[in-house]
């Protein structure tokens, strides 16, 4: 191990153990070295590398600071790596989203309100009502981070944002066979908000788990290439 990947190191054990923790000063630059056995040069690129992915934060005129962990402010740093994932490593993902987006709909299932079975209904309709490829993939985002809403966890709906941002690159709604896609997923989302209306957790997860295994097909099928967004 080298010595920056050891000041590394040495610094998330100090953050994992909570000797560090979130919001608080580091040690004087001087003593850390001597705690982790580096190097300043060492030390100072490590620091920056931990920067990079939002665990810590220098300020200057103050010194360097953990920051807040907050899960959606770490998770920013994961989203640019699945931003550059190709089609087969997305469909990887594929079975983890589906897992998540399953509980996330339990979970909506169980906590739900007239306010959120309506916004969900509001938004289905709207995807009914539109044949604009570009509003119908507004509409779906926007009915996927509602779900993850009503389940009342950030860090889940997070998750499912980042892997449903670099599914939205693909672009299935589009192309001519993109009606049939999109009357597919308006079906799915049907089942999806009745389950919810119903307070039915086990059936609204059923009916998520089929809905992203359609759309993880239609992929497999079509194999679109990316477009980035504008």
């Amino acid at each position: 191990m080298g010595a920056v990947e050891t000041a590394m190191q040495g610094l998330r054990n100090k953050i994992a153990s909570g000797e560090l923790g979130p919001g608080q000063k580091c040690p004087p630059e001087a003593e850390l070295c001597a705690q982790l056995g580096v190097s300043r040069s060492s030390l100072r690129e490590a620091v920056r590398a931990m920067s990079a992915l939002g665990i810590m934060e220098s300020r200057h005129g103050s010194g360097t600071y953990i920051s807040s962990l907050e899960p959606t402010v770490i998770l920013q740093n994961f989203a640019l790596l699945v931003d550059l994932l190709p089609l087969d490593g997305l469909l990887e993902l594929f079975e983890i989203r589906r897992l998540m987006e399953s509980h996330a709909a339990a979970a909506a299932a169980a906590n739900a309100t007239p306010a959120a079975v309506a916004a969900l209904t509001e938004l289905l309709e709207s995807m009914e009502g539109t044949d604009n490829p570009s509003e119908y993939s507004e509409y779906d985002s926007r009915f996927h981070e509602e779900i993850c809403r009503a389940s009342g966890n950030s860090t889940l709906a997070g998750l499912v944002g980042i892997f449903r941002s670099r599914g939205g690159h693909f672009h299935i709604f589009d192309g001519d066979i993109g009606a049939a896609v999109r009357e597919g997923s308006t079906d799915g989302h049907r089942a999806i908000v009745e389950a919810i209306a119903q307070r039915n957790p086990t059936l609204a997860a059923t009916s998520m788990a089929a809905h992203i295994a359609q759309t993880e097909q239609w992929l497999k099928k079509l194999r679109p290439a990316p477009r980035l967004q504008d």
